[in-house]
């Protein structure tokens, strides 16, 4: 598989969710923030959040606060931190405990995502993320009795079958020819994108999606349903934890 650019970077977490360190060259460092030719950072969307991590280099360290997508991938440095020059080698590293509980949050959305659409046909019009808590909206028109436990007790049923979590990318046309894969309101993917990526929850779940995934159920953690919130007009708020 051919790795995702992003204007001059080549993105490396999307083919390899586990990479945290790597070596790159700076091609531009300024007040606008970093380029590099090689990122493991990924940049946010779809509801995650972008990492943070530092960049070093020559005895030197940079902290990463965020990262940015324009014609290129932009990581935006802590305030008051040193810049590395142009063209100087730097070893990245992402915040491994922020980044991995993302992951583990975002598997558990497209869990949450399956197990009501399976069980109730509805989709999503809404989500949001942070690490180990999360929200999902749906379009729920009535609230069955005990709801909020059957959806946990489902939700848990499957972290309990360890479905793995698989990522492959597809050309647009193929990818809009699997059934149901859009579990949005709205269509989300861009019509320019050509080549969308797709994430399977083999046996439950399928879908276009651009985040960082871990590689089964498994190992999401226990799901917690905190809350089911009537948003009006028939949108039900679920807010979800999951274990530490």
């Amino acid at each position: 598989m051919s790795a995702e650019t992003l204007g001059r970077t080549t993105r490396l977490e999307l083919d390899d969710q586990a990479l945290r360190e790597w070596e790159a060259v700076v091609l531009d460092a300024g007040p606008d923030g970093i380029v590099l030719d090689r990122s493991a950072f990924y940049p946010g969307g779809g509801g995650q959040p972008p990492d943070h991590g530092v960049l070093l280099w020559q005895g030197v360290q940079t902290r990463i606060a965020g990262v940015r997508k324009g014609d290129d991938l932009v990581l935006i440095p802590a305030e008051g931190d040193p810049l590395p020059p142009a063209g100087i080698v730097v070893r990245g590293a992402v915040e491994n405990e922020r980044r991995t509980a993302l992951m583990r949050t975002h598997s558990g959305l497209h869990l949450l995502c399956g197990v009501v659409f399976r069980d109730y046909g509805c989709l999503v019009t809404g989500g949001n993320m942070e690490p180990l808590s999360a929200r999902m909206d749906f379009d729920l028109r009535e609230v069955p009795p005990g709801f909020k436990q059957a959806v946990e007790d489902a939700c848990n049923a499957e972290v309990d079958a360890d479905r793995r979590i698989d990522t492959r990318t597809l050309p647009r046309a193929e990818a809009f020819e699997i059934p149901d894969i859009i579990r949005t309101a709205t269509n989300l993917v861009p019509p320019e994108v050509q080549d969308v990526r797709i994430v399977d929850i083999v046996g439950l779940d399928t879908q276009a999606d651009g985040g960082t995934h871990v590689g089964s159920t498994k190992q999401i953690g226990r799901i917690t349903v905190a809350k089911v919130e009537n948003k009006g007009r028939g949108f039900r708020r679920l807010r979800i934890k999951i274990a530490e």
